[in-house]
């Protein structure tokens, strides 16, 4: 089951590759269901927390009615950053899944998310589908250097 949503977020972040967005996206599941996506939009909406992360939290939140949803779990195609880690707590998420490990810089995920920060660890499970999510990352960034 783990692959069928990192494949939902997958589709997500081809999306966003279609728009011109460092492809990356997100799906929220609840009970086995998706009920929210989100993919990248920092260039076309000119806003620097348009990340899918966030964009798939609010959605969730709207569709739940509630800021927290602490039964949904979210999969994201890479290592959130910390600021969408942030919105995870805060929302109360219960696991996060994400697919390639962030390229730069040291990891942060698994301090953030387990240190107690609001009173709520979200659980972590790193490199799922990690080369798939990986090489559309790679593969946008040698397009953009070709450029």
């Amino acid at each position: 089951m783990v692959n069928k949503y990192m494949k939902a977020a997958l589709k997500c972040a081809q999306t966003a590759l279609a728009e011109g967005e460092v492809p990356i996206g997100a799906v929220v599941v609840l009970d086995g269901k998706i009920i929210s996506r989100g993919h990248n939009r920092r260039t076309k909406k000119q806003v620097a927390t348009a990340h899918a992360e966030i964009e798939a939290i609010e959605k969730a939140c709207k569709r739940l009615k509630s800021w927290r949803i602490p039964e949904c779990e979210i999969y994201v195609t890479l290592e959130p950053c910390p600021m969408c880690l942030g919105a995870m707590l805060n929302a109360r998420i219960k696991k996060v899944y994400f697919g390639a490990y962030e390229a730069k810089g040291r990891s942060l995920t698994n301090e953030i998310a387990g240190a107690n920060l609001l009173n709520h660890k979200i659980e972590v499970e790193g490199g799922v589908m990690e080369e798939e999510c990986a090489n559309i990352l790679s593969d946008f960034f040698s397009e953009m250097r070709r450029r």
